[in-house]
Order: structure tokens, then C-alpha cells, then sequence
């Protein structure tokens, strides 16, 4: 009795480990075609991060600048064909007194700058300092070029200093820039003046 009891739990152990790998299988089966049914049915969501920049070798990227994309379409910097008759004065700078040829200081257009150089100037002149009101008189030319009064006063104050040709060639000027100025008349007495024989007598010795 005891020897067909051992062997129908033999026949039973047999039959359940025959089993059990087909249904392990099945299994397996059953949950790949749903995990494949589910990737189908859902669509896959696109990755949106951006790009992450410590992912770049540095090392193997040239080292060399490379060229400009403006070397194949240069700007033509010349100017145009008749500049030089349409605009004679386009080339004249100002240049500080003392400086060299090789060296000029740009001054821009500031009259506000020169009528306060003249103020100054004026200041310097009527305490006899003629030096020190030139400086402020060609300084404020400099800032507003062919100013009519800077020009005046800076003709009178080389006149002082004993500067016969500088003062007449700045009365001129004047002249030039206001024919009939306020100051006109004072001016062609200075200019009658300097030509004078005994002015020219008086420079010469």
C-alpha cells in the first residue's frame, strides 16, 4: 500500500514540474504581447531636453580662429568720385599748437566749450596776462573754428605781445568771417595800422 502511495506522489511531483515551465512560459508570453500591445496603443513621448554642453570635448575642436565671412564680400571704404570737389575741406583736422605733423588731437564742435574759453580769455586779458588769454582764445577756435570774436580778441592780444604779422593775419580773418561785424571798423584801423611804414620800421629794428 505504502509502495503505490510513493509512487502516485512520484507520478504527481512529475507531472507538476512538466507543467510548470509551460505556464511560466505562457505566462511570459501573455506579458510581453500585452507590454507590446500597450507600446503600440500609446505613442512614445518625444525627448525635449536640450543638448547638454559638458558633453563637448574641447580638445577636439580646432584651435585655429578660422577667417571672417566678410572676406568674401569686402566693404568698399574708398570714397566717393567727386568727394574731394563737393567737399574741399573734408580733410582738414585741428591740430593743438606745439604738436608735430605726425601727431593731432580731434577736437568736436562744442560753441558752448569756446564761448567759455573766450569768457576765461577775456578774464586773463584784462589782468595784462596775454599769454595765458591766447591759449583760451585759439583753444575756443579749436572747439568752434572761424568763431568771430574769439578771432578778434586773439588778433588784439598778439598785438599786444608784440606780434605784428600773427595780428594782422587774425584781423584779416575777422574780416573774412564778418565783413561788416561790430567790430569791422576797429579791425581795419589795426589792419591800416600794422601796414603803417612806421609799424614796418618799427619791426625791423
Amino acid at each position: 500500500m505504502r509502495i503505490w502511495f510513493l509512487i502516485l506522489l512520484a507520478c504527481a511531483v512529475a507531472q507538476a514540474q512538466n507543467t510548470s515551465p509551460a505556464k511560466s512560459q505562457n505566462s511570459d508570453r501573455n506579458s510581453s504581447s500585452n507590454q507590446a500591445s500597450s507600446d503600440q496603443g500609446s505613442p512614445r513621448t518625444p525627448n525635449l531636453a536640450p543638448p547638454r554642453s559638458d558633453g563637448v570635448n574641447v580638445n577636439s575642436m580646432p584651435s585655429d580662429p578660422g577667417e571672417s565671412s566678410s572676406k568674401s564680400d569686402p566693404v568698399d571704404l574708398s570714397p566717393p568720385a567727386d568727394d574731394a570737389k563737393t567737399h574741399p575741406q573734408s580733410s582738414d583736422i585741428l591740430t593743438d599748437e606745439g604738436t608735430s605733423g605726425d601727431v593731432a588731437e580731434f577736437h568736436p564742435w562744442d560753441p558752448h566749450k569756446a564761448a567759455k574759453d573766450v569768457e576765461v580769455g577775456d578774464f586773463y586779458f584784462k589782468r595784462k596776462n596775454y599769454r595765458a588769454a591766447e591759449d583760451r582764445y585759439r583753444e575756443a577756435l579749436l572747439y568752434k573754428d572761424k568763431d568771430a570774436i574769439a578771432t578778434y580778441r586773439l588778433a588784439v592780444c598778439l598785438e599786444k605781445m608784440d606780434r605784428p604779422d600773427e595780428a594782422l593775419a587774425e584781423y584779416e580773418s575777422y574780416l573774412k568771417i564778418l565783413p561788416n561785424g561790430p567790430e569791422s571798423a576797429e579791425v581795419k584801423k589795426a589792419i591800416e595800422r600794422l601796414k603803417s611804414p612806421t609799424a614796418n620800421a618799427k619791426e625791423a629794428k
